[in-house]
């Protein structure tokens, strides 16, 4: 049963609450506004309980009551707001829902929680938070804030849902100013049990070189510029912060870390489930995952020694860097595809998102591979890089050659090719008789060839040993079109036909066939995400003779 107080003293606690419960609000919005979310998230988090103190258990009359219930939705809100600034989201879409529970429609609660949603890449359901707080009457004095975020969501599900991504002006301004705003992106892939090892990542359609597969924005990433005096210490702190960046993403959201915790740590991949690819999609709600599973140190450092991505200067232009820059990051997704020394995908680093599509075409069916060292070396070498990693390869182009490693000849060449004042038109020559001798055919010829690619490309690349070894090897078209059909596109193959076209008299606009096919070799290199303007950008050479173009 109320205790019954006089009338006066209940006036004289409610001021003192209400005092009390302002001083709290103050000191919280400084801290706020500080930056200082930590302090701020202790204040609002004591501001919710005397209110709920007040609500549940002292009875307040209905003035009283809605008071304290808008300091509550407020509070919420506002705990949301410093939740995520430290990127705990799941905590703060809770208190977003708490606010919403007391005020559907409470304006800066929906802004709040459709910046979080955003943040989180679920485009959809943060487009709705947006234009439920256009609504509002606050919206009026809001107007650029809101529509500036409404189109941005527009954008971003458009994106998303399309993958209609255009990073054209980005590249005809020669990558100098803001970077492409990209969005994630889940295109006709699936994972499944792999031939190859464990689990892989596979087309579910058939799709052409330079067709989009997937975008996907990094768990982590850590970049530096390397000195060369301290580059090993740089490469422990680059790692280490790395570490640490993966790990507090795994602590605040449980969703990312079952996903992180389902890729291989190198031994086990056999014991582990497949993942559906829903689960990577920008609409997929992580934020509602609960694992009480213990993170094991032990076993994230393998995961991350097996998945993690080293950017180097290979990456560079793209984030305008120099060339001693160096960064490592993780891409879930982008780590269940295998290595095959015969690739049919690439990738591209735009920021902290990484873009892959076909290198060349791709089969419905077909599993997805990328290179992870080096694909145009001769066997030999790519089985040291292959153990480098930790794994030996067995596909299809491996096992091909060593069919034909057992000739005396073949070792033979490669012991030519590692040698300094070898004349390439000799070897070139001589491979190409063995291969006829030997009766081989099709893939195999392009396999080869793109083995002893060194040799190949000083061929191309000399008038004088043109002049003499010319008549006796394939054309450079006929062993770039071998090549690129076996191990896809590659910057190096792409130089190498377009320095024909121009000993040729063709120039970057003439002759059409030539130019259709070196545009479809650029798309395998850098993808369908330009207009044709733009790959003739990439495929032109500046006044240095130096190639301009994104790197994979």
């Amino acid at each position: 049963m109320r205790e019954i107080k006089p009338l006066q003293d209940e006036d004289m606690e409610v001021e003192e609450e209400e005092e009390r419960m302002q001083n709290l609000r103050s000191k919280a919005t400084e801290l706020l506004l500080r930056e200082e979310y930590k302090g701020s998230i202790e204040i609002y988090t004591q501001i919710i309980s005397l209110c709920q103190e007040n609500i549940f258990k002292k009875n307040p009359d209905k003035a009283h009551l809605t008071k304290l219930q808008k300091t509550l939705c407020l509070a919420f809100s506002n705990r949301a707001e410093a939740r995520a600034r430290l990127f705990e989201f799941s905590e703060a879409l809770k208190d977003c829902e708490e606010a919403l529970s007391i005020e559907k429609s409470h304006f800066k609660t929906l802004l709040c929680k459709g910046k979080i949603l955003l943040s989180m890449n679920r485009y959809k359901m943060a487009l709705d938070c947006f234009k439920a707080a256009n609504l509002d009457p606050q919206a009026n004095e809001n107007s650029d804030v809101v529509n500036g975020f409404l189109e941005k969501c527009k954008k971003f599900e458009f994106l998303s849902r399309t993958g209609a991504f255009d990073v054209s002006d980005w590249v005809l301004s020669g990558f100098r100013g803001k970077m492409p705003e990209l969005a994630e992106f889940i295109g006709g892939v699936e994972i499944k049990k792999s031939e190859i090892s464990g689990r892989g990542l596979f087309a579910t359609k058939n799709v052409e070189s330079g067709s989009l597969l997937f975008v996907t924005k990094a768990v982590a990433v850590d970049r530096a510029i390397m000195d060369q005096d301290s580059e090993e210490n740089a490469q422990l702190v680059i790692w280490k912060n790395f570490i640490d960046k993966v790990v507090e993403t795994a602590t605040k959201c449980s969703g990312v870390k079952n996903l992180i915790l389902n890729l291989s740590a190198g031994e086990d991949e056999d014991s582990l489930g497949i993942p559906e690819i829903g689960s990577f999609r920008p609409e997929a709600d992580l934020s509602s995952v609960v694992s009480n599973e213990k993170l094991d140190m032990g076993r994230m450092l393998s995961i991350l020694d097996v998945n993690s991505v080293l950017e180097d200067a290979i990456s560079a232009k793209v984030l305008g860097k120099n060339a001693e820059y160096q960064g490592v990051g993780l891409w879930i997704l982008a780590s269940f595809i295998n290595h095959s020394c015969d690739p049919n995908v690439r990738r591209l680093h735009i920021g902290d998102y990484v873009i892959v599509h076909a290198a060349r075409d791709v089969k419905a069916g077909e599993e997805l591979t990328f290179a992870y060292y080096d694909v145009l070396s001769p066997l030999n070498n790519r089985r040291e890089m292959a153990k480098n990693w930790g794994f030996v390869c067995k596909c299809k182009r491996c096992k091909f050659e060593e069919n034909v490693s057992y000739k005396q000849e073949m070792r033979d060449l490669e012991i030519v090719l590692g040698k300094e004042q070898v004349d390439m038109g000799s070897l070139v020559y001589r491979l190409e008789e063995g291969m006829r001798r030997w009766m081989v055919r099709g893939k195999g010829k392009g396999y080869l060839r793109a083995s002893f690619w060194e040799a190949y490309w000083k061929v191309f690349g000399s008038e004088k040993v043109m002049r003499k070894w010319g008549r006796k090897v394939p054309s450079a078209e006929t062993v770039v079109d071998s090549v690129v059909d076996c191990v896809g596109s590659d910057e190096r193959i792409l130089k190498v036909f377009l320095e024909g076209l121009k000993k040729g008299g063709i120039g970057i606009n003439g002759g059409i066939v030539e130019m259709e096919k070196a545009m479809k070799i650029g798309r395998g290199i850098y993808g369908k995400v330009m207009k044709k303007q733009a790959m003739k950008t990439l495929l032109h050479f500046d006044g240095n003779n130096q190639e301009l173009g994104l790197k994979g």
